[in-house]
């Protein structure tokens, strides 16, 4: 993998985790507290505190923490029998009900399933303060840089995630092997707010959620909408020259469609609840897949016709509880760029590797360069969570990884993410921020089209099933229009760009030749308005800026007497006046070859 999520710093992290600890049992004498682990980006402790503690606190807190970390305090591991544990922590109910939890196997010191009970507990020293636990740690809290760590945030958390235990107070920070690293990454959090695609949508007009309307459930406004619409035209253009064949499908069918598939059971969960009609029960889809498993059913096919790819920009709808939506990244009304390639068995590797190529150059042409990849395959122990035998599983996971070595590919084995009817390839990309997002999901499956008793007409007139590949290189639209948004933080290249220039004429005068240069541009294909408002020049061409527009075209009496326009960047950047003939061959350029770059 290109990445270790983190997990070299995770013995720094830890030890930060237990320094603080430290500091807030010292600051806050009578705190009782909980669990301290190492987490992406940073650690957290959950205390019951005496008084509360807010961000106010922090300075103090981590005052305290340089103290002991110049203490230059080692950590000391030793192991304790359980007797020895109850005693040493007797003053601390959290960690009493931990050690029981461990002596009797119901936990480790992280979390996680112990296979027998112990009369035995691991635990970490430093300075004054003991705690249960298994490491990793740095030798020294030296080893700890003193400029290189900041608490975050609090936050509230039941005990043992559990609503009928007491709410503890969590206190997050980051921690890092330099300050540039830790400058670094709080820049990006910075960045990442202005990028928000929450904060972004509503200042750029691109989509709303309203509440009247219901929550997880948007609304595209026009200029969020055309960017949509532009996204749909390319994949549907690339789809068409690659074979595929479209269709469009309802958006409810009967109940029965999903129980044959498996979803009832298996992923009904995430599925609303059936409706009757004509004493019969519906369901509003939440996949795709038996819809086109009835289009393939419709004729007789050979294996000459495969494959048949059958693709759809289809909505469906999940229900995804209320604290899991997040503007458009978390929805419930998921548009996806779907199809289903139905194939012979020969033809798996060739037309997986079709789709990834399909995938990284469809997510190249929208500025996204880096990507990681993870095979989603079964959990061994607890193969009744998917369908099928394991022949047939084997044979997919295999049929993936021999695709990927193809490619020279690095890949991560993911167990136990499969989804129920197959092993999948899943596709990570990272944004300008470095942040990692899961988008494309590539799947092999043998499970549907037997369930569905699908068949083609081999080369000995003898019927067989086929094996169907699920994919979705974009995800969804709503999620992946989120990306994009926070990508290029609202300021997106010139082809999908909802306003492409902006023509200001400097006073009413010139409100004609405007006029005359939008129509002309209109022609061209471009997407243009005229800001003929009665404001100063510079308040409308900072307004455009403001909403990210990439051109300004600005004209007046010497303009509008040579036939040009004064171009100005949206990053204030002056391209003077140029021949409007000019501006249009630049800017038909680097839309048409969907460059990044406005000049």
């Amino acid at each position: 993998m290109a990445s270790d999520n983190g997990d070299s710093l995770r013995p720094l992290r830890h030890s930060a985790a237990h320094i603080m600890a430290e500091a807030v049992l010292d600051l806050f004498p009578g705190t009782k507290f909980g669990i301290g682990p190492a987490i992406e980006n940073g650690f957290y402790y959950d205390f019951m505190l005496p008084r509360p503690v807010t961000p106010e606190d922090f300075p103090a807190i981590e005052n305290r923490m340089r103290e002991i970390i110049r203490g230059k305090h080692a950590f000391q591991h030793s192991t304790q029998t359980v007797a020895e544990a109850r005693e040493n922590f007797k003053d601390q109910p959290f960690k009493l009900e931990l050690i029981e939890a461990i002596a009797k196997g119901e936990l480790g010191l992280h979390g996680e399933e112990q296979a027998k009970p112990t009369d035995t507990v691991s635990i970490y020293k430093h300075d004054t303060f003991t705690d249960l636990c298994a490491g990793p740690h740095v030798e020294n809290t030296r080893q700890v840089p003193d400029n290189a760590f900041k608490l975050m945030q609090i936050a509230g958390a039941y005990w043992r995630g559990s609503e009928k235990n007491p709410q503890l107070t969590r206190i997050y920070g980051t921690a890092w092997q330099t300050k540039k690293e830790l400058d670094d990454y709080l820049w990006k959090l910075e960045e990442a707010k202005k990028r928000d695609h929450r904060k972004l949508g509503r200042e750029l007009d691109l989509f709303i959620l309203p509440e009247e309307v219901g929550s997880g459930l948007p609304i595209w406004l026009p200029k969020g909408a055309t960017i949509r619409k532009i996204l749909e035209d390319y994949v549907y253009a690339n789809q068409v020259a690659r074979g595929y064949k479209h269709v469009y499908s309802p958006h409810m069918g009967k109940k029965q469609l999903w129980i044959t598939s498996g979803h009832w059971d298996l992923y009904g969960d995430k599925m609303y609840a059936p409706m009757d009609i004509d004493g019969v029960d519906y369901l509003v889809k939440p996949m795709n897949c038996p819809m086109h498993m009835m289009v393939f059913k419709n004729e007789l096919r050979s294996y000459k016709d495969l494959p048949l790819r059958i693709a759809e920009n289809a909505t469906v709808y999940r229900r995804e509880q209320s604290g899991e939506l997040s503007g458009l990244l978390r929805v419930r009304m998921i548009t996806q760029d779907d199809a289903h390639i139905f194939i012979r068995p020969d033809q798996i590797e060739q037309e997986f590797l079709n789709v990834l190529d399909q995938t990284m150059d469809q997510f190249q042409t929208m500025g996204f360069g880096e990507f990681e990849a993870w095979v989603s395959v079964r959990d061994p122990k607890n193969k009744t969570k998917y369908l099928g035998d394991d022949e047939s599983w084997t044979d997919a996971e295999n049929s993936i990884k021999r695709a990927l070595d193809a490619r020279d590919m690095d890949y991560t084995i993911a167990e136990g993410e499969a989804k129920f009817y197959g092993p999948a390839l899943d596709i990570m990309i990272k944004d300008a921020l470095g942040r990692k997002w899961q988008c494309t999901t590539i799947q092999v499956d043998f499970q549907l089209p037997r369930r569905f008793e699908l068949e083609y007409i081999d080369s000995e007139g003898k019927a067989q099933t086929p094996v169907v590949l699920h994919r979705a290189p974009l995800g969804s639209m709503e999620r992946f229009f989120a990306i994009l948004i926070e990508h290029y933080g609202g300021a997106f290249p010139l082809w999908l760009a909802p306003v492409q220039a902006k023509i200001i004429p400097i006073a009413d005068r010139h409100n004609d030749y405007a006029r005359a240069v939008e129509s002309k541009l209109l022609a061209q294909g471009f997407r243009v308005e005229v800001d003929s408002r009665s404001e100063r020049m510079n308040a409308k061409i900072r307004d455009a800026q403001v909403m990210k527009i990439p051109y300004m075209l600005v004209v007046g009496d010497k303009e509008a007497e040579a036939g040009a326009v004064s171009v100005r960047l949206r990053t204030n950047e002056d391209l003077k006046a140029m021949p409007l003939e000019d501006f249009i061959g630049m800017a038909k350029r680097i839309a048409e070859s969907k460059g990044m770059e406005l000049k």
